[in-house]
């Protein structure tokens, strides 16, 4: 009887060595099932531009020394330099800000480069360096917005775009203030979508960093700006459409070695720019020989731009950990732009005397 039994599981040994030769010849890990294990960290930063430069036109591959001379005139050429150690003895910021508008700051003080990882050069595909992450159209731009969707774009940044003179300066028009409530500033500063999570995910000056856990019946996304965790259900059906998300509602399912994720049922507002609640989206999923995965994406949403468009790049495989982004709902910094405006209202008021 021992005979038999040390038979079988040298048999089943046998089976195993067998299946995983053949599951791992073309360079790729996969699951028990055979599938491709996508399971692991990945850095999806890049410093191949979203939209294709125009001087391309629809020339979609660009040369080495075209791509230097790319990189070369990107303004995180000066990266190196804003980098350095910020004196411990300045003083303070010119009060009202110094007017550089940057990023809405006012120019009133904040990190230094340091904290900035766009990534270190451009991506390739087969050998192939893309002029840009967006492939179609083919002049790899994003088609035009529609007005309904430039008019959101403009009310969700409002607070970002604000032109920062240290003074209640927006009591002199009509309608709603950039800083009236929590709910009037984007979504980023009130930290419940990030700038690059998306979902689609694209590339962003920090945080590029997303995690993969794969199971026989979910894959799981964890994407570091701002520690969403996107939840994809494989050979499923979507909820109802009354059940909106953040993130969407995303299932999926495998078309050979690609997983094919299909994500409805967004909220009005999106971590798209520009995007809605019509936001249908695909993505593709799939890994290569060297441990990268190529990531593609299409976007449909016809209330936002004027056409579909679809983009893709790759995710370089590392052992990097993802760490916490230390940004929450609610954040700290909420409660003092909010005070800081109530005390600019009431300077302006007494100054102009207006109500």
């Amino acid at each position: 009887m021992l005979h038999k039994r040390i038979r079988k599981l040298l048999v089943l040994t046998s089976l195993l060595v067998l299946w995983s030769g053949i599951a791992d010849a073309d360079g790729i890990k996969r699951t028990s099932s055979g599938k491709p294990d996508l399971t692991g960290t990945y850095d999806a930063g890049t410093l191949t531009p979203m939209n294709r430069p125009e001087a391309f036109g629809k020339k979609q591959f660009m040369t080495r020394a075209e791509a230097d001379a790319l990189l070369a005139a990107s303004p995180l050429a000066a990266l190196d330099l804003a980098s350095q150690d910020s004196d411990p003895n300045r003083g303070a910021p010119k009060k009202g800000g110094d007017g550089n508008q940057a990023f809405g700051a006012g120019g009133v003080g904040g990190y230094n480069a340091f904290w900035i990882d766009p990534g270190s050069d451009v991506f390739e595909i087969d050998g192939k360096i893309r002029t840009s992450i967006v492939y179609d159209p083919p002049n790899g731009r994003q088609p035009a917005m529609t007005a309904k969707a430039q008019m959101k774009m403009a009310d969700n940044f409002s607070s970002f775009i604000h032109l920062n003179d240290g003074t209640a300066s927006w009591l002199a028009h009509d309608g709603p203030g950039p800083f009236d409530g929590p709910e009037s500033l984007a979504l980023a500063e009130r930290c419940l979508l990030g700038f690059s999570g998306g979902p689609p995910q694209v590339p962003s000056l920090y945080n590029n960093f997303t995690k993969i856990t794969q199971t026989e019946t979910h894959v799981v996304i964890l994407i570091e700006m701002v520690h969403d965790a996107r939840i994809i259900r494989l050979n499923s059906e979507h909820g109802p459409a009354s059940d909106r998300k953040w993130l969407g509602d995303s299932i999926g399912h495998w078309d050979g070695d690609t997983l094919i994720v299909d994500t409805i049922n967004f909220r009005e507002k999106t971590g798209l720019n520009g995007a809605d609640e019509n936001l249908h989206l695909t993505e593709r999923f799939t890994m290569q020989q060297d441990g990268n995965v190529l990531y593609s994406f299409t976007v449909d949403d016809p209330t936002a731009w004027t056409a579909s468009w679809s983009g893709e790049y790759i995710w370089k495989a590392g052992d990097e950990k993802v760490y916490e982004y230390a940004c929450h709902e609610g954040n700290y910094a909420m409660g003092n732009i909010l005070r800081g405006a109530r005390l600019l209202e009431k300077e302006f008021i007494q100054e102009t005397g207006s109500e």
